[in-house]
């Protein structure tokens, strides 16, 4: 394994006052909560590495694409790879599904990953397209974890270390993670019929081309359009860039996240339930939501999206235009 670190694009990076308003600092060796924001900085990040409860995991993925051998070129230091492919259930033909808790526990072992890791999840897209997906998975099985702002595209930019080379195996006797299903998180087909029926708010994170049908879906199958009564939040919506060239993406600021959402009449006191293509980008725009009301306002994922609902064989509606 080489230990590399990359020339830095500017030297007072650290010095920089930090606009996350979640931040955890060791204390004895442990991890002391100050805000229930799941975001952390690169800074922060940078500062933490080589805690012993500390877990860094690298959740890169993109639709056709297998991306896991960028994971030996470039990763953040002790980081290990979290395919949201291969942590998924095998048994259906939908995409990435949420595995039964059993197997995620059998995941989590081998990947090293137990109750007591204080874990932060990056992609190297930079634009949360599978950290998010990663957060929403952990919070369904009981454990609240970390999104890194700006993914490794933005550690990178800022010359932080990156290993390469093979990565060791993971797997050990003493961890152990006990899977807590939350189904309160997870919308699955039914509950969708039924949100549809009762006009509950729903988000669709897919681009706007395709929610109105003018675009065709990347999945064979599928019809075009969306659900009746859903608003369309393209999930870069709620993503911002510091600099026009930039590769990556940083969380909007709060205040923008929530004219936003109450823009599109989406907001706490009533269910709401995220989707899209097949539960990934909805994640964003879960997480996002999470943000701006500090955790407290419900809000279901809906696990199949579109690849489910957007079946040519179901008889589910579906509406074109806007």
């Amino acid at each position: 394994m080489q230990h590399t670190r990359l020339l830095p694009s500017f030297q007072s990076f650290r010095n920089q006052t930090c606009r996350l308003a979640f931040q955890f600092r060791p204390r004895n060796g442990r991890f002391v909560h100050t805000n229930m924001n799941p975001l952390v900085s690169t800074a922060w990040l940078a500062e933490q590495l080589g805690q012993p409860n500390l877990k860094v995991l690298d959740a890169t993925w993109a639709l056709g694409k297998n991306l896991q051998p960028e994971f030996s070129i470039a990763r953040i230091p002790g980081a290990v790879y979290f395919g949201i492919d291969a942590v998924a259930d095998r048994t259906t033909s939908l995409p990435h599904m949420l595995p039964t808790p059993a197997d995620f526990e059998q995941h989590m072992h081998r990947l090293g990953v137990s109750d007591g890791n204080e874990i932060v999840v990056y992609d190297r897209s930079g634009q949360f397209v599978a950290s998010a997906r990663v957060w929403w998975t952990f919070r369904v099985f009981g454990k609240d974890i970390r999104v890194l702002d700006g993914g490794l595209a933005k550690w990178i930019k800022e010359g932080r270390a990156v290993d390469s080379g093979p990565v060791p195996e993971q797997a050990s006797s003493n961890a152990k993670f006990t899977a807590r299903f939350r189904p309160e998180l997870v919308a699955d087909l039914p509950y969708m019929r039924r949100a549809v029926e009762a006009k509950t708010q729903i988000a669709d994170a897919r681009p706007r081309g395709r929610f109105i049908g003018a675009d065709p879906e990347p999945r064979a199958g599928l019809r075009g359009g969306h659900m009746p009564n859903s608003s369309s939040i393209p999930f870069g919506t709620v993503l911002a860039k510091s600099h026009p060239e930039d590769t990556f993406s940083t969380i909007a600021p709060s205040e923008d996240l929530a004219a936003i959402f109450a823009h599109r009449q989406i907001g706490p006191g009533a269910d709401v339930a995220f989707t899209c293509g097949s539960g990934v980008t909805a994640s964003v725009l879960a997480l996002a939501y999470h943000i701006v009301h500090d955790g407290k306002a419900p809000y279901r994922v809906y696990d199949g999206s579109w690849s489910e609902w957007g079946q040519e064989s179901l008889d589910t509606p579906v509406v074109k235009g806007e």
